[in-house]
């Protein structure tokens, strides 16, 4: 069977075109460099704060209950996707190396504008 096709040979079309709303925004893909944010208009005029590049991460010590701010050093994993972990990207599930220990991110920094993250037990 032909991709595309129904079984009868005739093409699918879509009923109408995506609408403005339905668009995708331009992917963003939050580095480990020096921290850049940008702000962005959403719908109803909301804005939201988006990070596009970070060195640092609020670090939570699950014993202690504190949180800190760490430097990262470096991504070691990253379970979505091996390659983002090459490129030193920051992702949410991703294990990073820091001042303080390995840690694991959290939250979604490409969402928002900062990177959570929780000690991991070695």
């Amino acid at each position: 069977m032909v991709k595309g096709r129904k079984i009868t040979g005739g093409k699918y079309r879509a009923f109408r075109k995506k609408k403005k709303y339905a668009l995708p925004r331009e992917e963003r893909k939050v580095k480990l460099r020096k921290e850049k944010k940008k702000t962005i208009t959403g719908r109803g005029g909301n804005k939201k704060s988006v990070l596009l590049s970070a060195e640092s991460a609020n670090i939570i010590d699950k014993e202690t209950k504190k949180a800190k701010k760490a430097k990262i050093t470096n991504v070691l994993e990253t379970p979505s996707n091996r390659f983002l972990a090459r490129q030193n990207i920051l992702v949410k599930g991703a294990v990073i190396e820091t001042e303080l220990g390995k840690a694991k991110i959290t939250n979604r920094p490409s969402q928002e504008g900062s990177v959570q993250a929780v000690l991991v037990k070695e």
